[in-house]
């Protein structure tokens, strides 16, 4: 998943962004008001985390830009304001959380996840492609019940897959979903990572297949039985 760190507090923001990235979201890091809202007109989202105070501007008011505008973007609030009159006006203008600073990291992640949860936010919570499972929620998959160890971006692709089992997934939205702005993919970057994660599911036994759509991307679909 996807997420925007809107935080000009570097140390802080550095921190956050090592911890999320172990947790296997992608993070794209913006300092002001403008920088996020550059990211947001380029990129899609899975949730944003957001500082209030920022060298340029309100935090809130990037917000009500977003709903303005008719995203539906879980948001995080941050904030050291700890006025229980400001924490109203940032849910009344659309946040979705509201975590005051300091705070623990533990916690912020937890509201994450349930954020990411939400019906508006996440498809189903549980996918099942054949013998294949993944879940969202403990972020792990499994083979006719057996554990699938994968690394972390491998990881990532087959819960976009899962997601959209038997539907076409863009290549262009797969770089877009594992690869940040700071991160170099090179080109041939997915198809090494759809390489890998098929040959995985293959000496694993999945009755679930990676299909390329030449040009077009990939679907993850159940095999289909013999005739």
């Amino acid at each position: 998943m996807r997420l925007l760190l809107v935080e000009d507090n570097t140390s802080l923001a550095e921190l956050l962004a090592a911890q999320l990235s172990r947790e296997d979201f992608t993070v794209d890091r913006a300092t002001t008001l403008a920088t996020a809202a550059d990211a947001l007109a380029v990129a899609n989202y899975d949730a944003i985390i957001l500082d209030l105070s920022l060298p340029d501007g309100d935090g809130l008011d990037l917000l009500k830009t977003v709903r303005a505008g008719g995203g539906h973007v879980p948001v995080l609030v941050l904030t050291a304001r700890d006025r229980i009159e400001d924490r109203i006006r940032g849910l009344d203008l659309g946040a979705d959380d509201y975590l005051p600073k300091p705070f623990d990291l533990g916690e912020l992640l937890a509201r994450l996840r349930a954020l990411l949860r939400r019906p508006a936010a996440v498809v189903p919570s549980h996918h099942a492609i054949g013998n294949l499972s993944v879940d969202e929620i403990s972020q792990e998959a499994e083979i006719a019940g057996k554990r699938l160890e994968l690394p972390p971006r491998e990881r990532a692709l087959l819960r976009l897959l899962a997601r959209r089992a038997g539907k076409l997934v863009a290549k262009a939205a797969i770089e877009e979903a594992l690869f940040g702005f700071d991160s170099e993919a090179g080109p041939n970057a997915i198809e090494v990572y759809i390489h890998r994660l098929r040959k995985r599911l293959q000496d694993g036994g999945a009755t679930a297949t990676i299909r390329t759509e030449r040009g077009l991307g990939y679907l993850l679909a159940a095999d289909e039985p013999p005739p």
